[in-house]
């Protein structure tokens, strides 16, 4: 499946990533700036925080309570869009899934 980040400055990034690999670790293969992935995708940091575009908000899946208390100390604008990368897993039903990285 293909995903396209949105860095701060305008570039997008797009690369194929393989099914079942969640989206924090599918950045960090690609090197995309603003998500680090800091404590490896154990959900006790913030540091895969992205906005989801609004065209896959519904495809992306819901966030759960502990997801959404982590987003409280995320860096960057926290949205509704907002989601930890870490919880979102690659599908087929998210081919051509876009992630803004915030500033």
């Amino acid at each position: 499946m293909k995903v396209t980040w949105v860095l701060p400055g305008g570039e997008e990034v797009v690369a194929d990533v393989q099914t079942g690999v969640n989206l924090m670790e599918a950045a960090q293969a690609h090197n995309i700036a603003g998500v680090q992935g800091e404590c490896g995708g154990s959900l006790s940091c913030a540091t895969c925080h992205v906005h989801v575009d609004g065209d896959w908000l519904a495809k992306a899946g819901e966030k759960g309570d502990f997801e959404e208390a982590m987003l409280d100390m995320a860096d960057g604008e926290v949205t509704d869009a907002s989601r930890l990368s870490c919880q979102i897993e690659a599908s087929d039903d998210l081919d051509g899934i876009r992630l803004i990285v915030p500033v």
